[in-house]
């Protein structure tokens, strides 16, 4: 049986997030696959990939997409691309470490969307908090877990 791939969405992932996936991926030996807007480095490893695609709005999102199968893992902040790689049998975790699945993405894109709203129409919103510590440990959880089953 093939391992499943590690799909990122690197454009917006923090630093400390892409340093376990190269460690973490290298030593499993797991393809791991960044996807982003712009040119990114990647370690020398077999196992890593660095894919640039156009500048488009979504563009990183649609090739993670079209290319991920059933098992794959998604890493993203992105709740339309967590959604759709739902919908396509992949599993999704963010950066923070929140798993999302078939019970409560509809939930998060609900609350997206509502957001998005009330910005539309000038409330101001503010962002997420600044990425921390606690997120990172979070994230290590869950990534751990997610290997572990492989």
């Amino acid at each position: 049986m093939t391992k499943p791939t590690i799909w990122i969405d690197a454009d917006a992932c923090p630093v400390p997030v892409k340093e376990m996936i190269y460690r973490a991926a290298d030593k499993r030996q797991v393809k791991a696959i960044f996807v982003a807007n712009q040119l990114l480095r990647v370690p020398p490893s077999p196992f890593f990939q660095s894919i640039r695609v156009s500048s488009g709005f979504d563009e990183a999102d649609n090739y993670i997409v079209e290319q991920l199968v059933k098992g794959d893992l998604v890493i993203t902040a992105d709740i339309p691309l967590a959604a759709d790689a739902i919908k396509k049998g992949g599993l999704v975790i963010t950066p923070r470490g929140l798993v999302y699945s078939t019970g409560n993405i509809g939930q998060a894109l609900s609350m997206r969307n509502f957001m998005d709203e009330l910005r539309g129409s000038g409330v101001q919103t503010g962002g997420p908090a600044g990425f921390n510590q606690a997120d990172k440990h979070k994230f290590a959880q869950e990534f751990d877990r997610w290997l572990a089953k492989l």
